[in-house]
């Protein structure tokens, strides 16, 4: 069966039960939605914190900034029928390394996963689980008829969460 593959600041929804992936997954955070009712999944890729810095890229690209891929991920799932409540969604998010700094100087990765934080909580939405962090990168494909998240990194083997 064919995936979904995401780049950066991509925004990606299966309702048919194509796997979703991105890959090289570094300080950026990926926000994954599970919707187990329709056995419906969205996954965004998210570069910044917040598209106030480029709000042209923010108009072009929603999902490359938390503020703006995560209502937009939101708006696209919900498109499909999907009915996001705390208690019938699933979300997980992974990522927020800090690869090429590790003297921890700008801590983009961790300004993003602050950044997921707050706007999943404004959105009243509960994060069931997650893996960030680190310094290495990941791939992460999310499975749309289970709602499960599979990770790998370079040097070990896949696990799920």
């Amino acid at each position: 069966m064919d995936e979904i593959l995401l780049g950066l600041g991509d925004i990606g929804v299966s309702t048919d039960g194509r796997p979703i992936r991105t890959q090289g997954l570094g300080s950026c955070v990926a926000v994954s939605v599970w919707c187990p009712g329709m056995k419906a999944a969205g996954l965004v890729q998210i570069a910044l914190p917040e598209s106030r810095i480029n709000p042209g890229k923010a108009g072009e690209k929603p999902g490359y900034f938390a503020d703006t891929g995560i209502p937009a991920l939101i708006a696209e799932i919900k498109g499909r029928g999907c009915k996001l409540t705390e208690q019938e969604t699933e979300v997980k998010i992974m990522g927020g390394a800090e690869i090429m700094n590790t003297n921890d100087v700008f801590n983009i990765g961790e300004h993003n996963v602050a950044a997921v934080r707050r706007i999943l909580s404004k959105e009243k939405l509960r994060v069931m689980a997650e893996e960030v962090g680190g310094h290495s990168s990941k791939t992460v494909t999310v499975f749309s008829k289970t709602g499960e998240v599979m990770l790998s990194s370079p040097g070990q083997t896949e696990w799920y969460i």
